[in-house]
């Protein structure tokens, strides 16, 4: 076991350095590279054998494998091929099962598992449902009713245990990937989300409505942890939090962008939207009672996400702004070249 997870371990981060491929390249690039060297020594041995049907089928499994490696490992391109993988799978199986018979039944087990690791788990049970009914229709004339009723419940239990743990792993792997970009403290997201976010909407080839990003940073917030202690500023962050999200659409998104310092994704809005949206949250903080005996502030900087930009242009303009409403006396909402400012936030 330690030499397997050595030499896969080493595979998949090699494999996985090369240009940043996802999980699911990775897997789909191992699978048909496993399956190579598992069917072409039959596929020769069939071919020197004279079953040429037989060996066809083996070699075009191979040849198929080859070009979805070549395809995946140019393009990156997972899904379409991951689903055309699993149906040629399923497909060269039963074809040899019907060309070899009952011998083969085994290659049924590995070729509806390997469908788990390679689709949704809904996906995968789907095509193997339909596998198994054709499966049947073969195997109705070589098996007794009480063998053919054994082969059909084993690979059924094969397919809802593999059904049932792919789920599984699915629903684990998605909470991980929330907790791993929520912030402890408040619930938001926090700078690992916010850049991940920042990269999709800039990789996102579709067009669509432009999007501002909003940069606040509480004022004078060291003196409330020196006066008050940390835990009663912990207490002012979680009720901020709050209060943005009462002031912001559904469609925004709220990160804590590190410290005392929040970033919002205006999503759709252009900066005549965030500059109001800005100076609405600005009002709202300053008029909320966020700590007892102690008024807050907030001093926000806006600047559009525009495609012609990277994530780490609208960060420093954004962050430009916000040292200009720093330095502009705090408690103010800076615009970088807004279109309509609303009539309380101040312009750069």
């Amino acid at each position: 076991m330690p030499e397997l997870e050595k030499m896969f371990g080493g595979r998949l981060a090699w494999l996985s350095a090369r240009r940043k491929r996802s999980k699911e390249e990775v897997i789909l690039l191992l699978m048909c590279s496993l399956s190579i060297p598992s069917i072409l020594p039959f596929g020769i041995y069939r071919l020197l054998q004279g079953s040429w049907i037989s060996a066809a089928v083996d070699l075009a499994l191979v040849a198929a494998m080859l070009a979805v490696i070549v395809d995946v490992w140019r393009t990156g391109r997972y899904k379409a091929a991951s689903l055309g993988v699993t149906l040629f799978y399923s497909a060269g199986m039963l074809a040899t099962i019907h060309l070899r018979g009952l011998s083969l039944v085994y290659w049924v087990y590995p070729t509806m598992i390997a469908a788990y690791f390679m689709l949704r788990p809904a996906v995968a049970l789907a095509i193997n449902s339909v596998s198994m009914l054709v499966l049947v229709a073969l195997l109705t004339r070589e098996l007794e009713l009480l063998n053919l009723f054994t082969v059909v419940v084993t690979i059924s239990l094969v397919n809802l245990f593999a059904y049932i743990f792919s789920y599984r792993t699915g629903l684990q792997n998605q909470e991980l990937h929330t907790e791993v970009e929520r912030d402890f403290l408040t619930g938001v997201g926090n700078r690992r989300a916010l850049d991940g976010k920042l990269e999709a909407y800039a990789a996102e080839r579709r067009p669509h409505p432009g999007s501002c990003l909003l940069l606040l940073d509480l004022d004078h917030f060291k003196q409330v942890n020196d006066r008050h202690g940390h835990a009663a500023g912990d207490k002012v962050l979680v009720r901020l939090c709050e209060l943005m999200r009462n002031h912001t659409r559904s469609s925004d998104q709220i990160f804590r962008y590190g410290g005392e310092e929040f970033a919002i994704i205006a999503t759709g809005a252009g900066l005549g939207a965030a500059s109001r949206l800005a100076e609405g949250l600005r009002a709202a903080v300053a008029e909320e009672p966020l700590m007892d005996g102690h008024p807050i502030t907030v001093s926000i900087g806006v600047a559009g996400m525009d495609k012609s930009a990277t994530p780490e242009e609208w960060l420093m303009r954004a962050d430009k702004m916000l040292y200009a409403a720093k330095q502009g006396g705090r408690n103010t909402v800076r615009v970088d070249n807004p279109a309509a400012p609303p009539a309380n936030a101040e312009r750069v």
